[in-house]
């Protein structure tokens, strides 16, 4: 990243790259599902959940992600957890691998398979991560502090219009998902996107 300049003309300091600390803090948790450190990256769809979990994924050494868009259908955009308690979070609680067929949002169908390795930490990304269901089994929920609007905006341009009309579907669910379980107020810490990376900040459900 190049350096922001001051208001004086001369360049600032680049922003430290908070991700390091923020892999080592992890890696000093309290196991939360068996021996393994559960994280959720949760956020508005478009948030750069994905982006910055494959980024810390990176920081703790390649750390396992699993994603809640493989684990969703078009029929039941929210209605995962029982999958992933099955499929993720009972293996790994018993200390064994874990995998999950894959939903394929193409041909409408679960097909292939992800494998989830018994990890040191596993990182849960996507929308509602953070629900009030898994709680019990997160070592740390991260809120991704983008706005909703901005978000969707993000959201939208990247998938295009031939999805416009998922999007529209989508946004009615998201909206009902958080107005009944919203995940920012539990939320351990808020990650905001900044110009020269990250900004990394306690969330509004950080145990003193």
């Amino acid at each position: 990243m190049e350096p922001s300049p001051t208001p004086g003309g001369t360049p600032a300091a680049p922003r430290p790259d908070p991700l390091p600390a923020l892999a080592a803090a992890v890696r000093a948790l309290p196991a939360s599902c068996g021996p393994v450190r559960l994280v959720a990256v949760d956020g508005h769809a478009g948030s750069g959940k994905s982006t910055f979990a494959a980024r810390l994924a990176v920081a703790l050494g390649g750390a396992p992600v699993v994603h809640l868009d493989d684990l969703a259908t078009h029929e039941e955009l929210f209605g995962w957890t029982a999958r992933l308690r099955e499929w993720v979070l009972e293996p790994l609680a018993r200390g064994r691998d874990a995998g999950y067929p894959v939903y394929d949002w193409t041909a409408r169908r679960f097909a292939g398979r992800a494998v989830v390795p018994c990890a040191p930490v596993v990182l849960v990304e996507g929308v509602g991560a953070g629900r009030s269901a898994l709680r019990d089994h997160l070592a740390r929920i991260v809120w991704m502090d983008t706005s909703r609007d901005e978000s969707w905006r993000r959201g939208r341009r990247r998938d295009g219009p031939e999805l416009a009309v998922f999007w529209r579907g989508w946004m009615r669910a998201e909206n009902a998902h958080f107005a009944a379980d919203p995940t920012r107020p539990h939320a351990d810490l808020l990650v905001r996107q900044v110009p020269d990376g990250y900004q990394v900040l306690p969330g509004p459900g950080r145990q003193p």
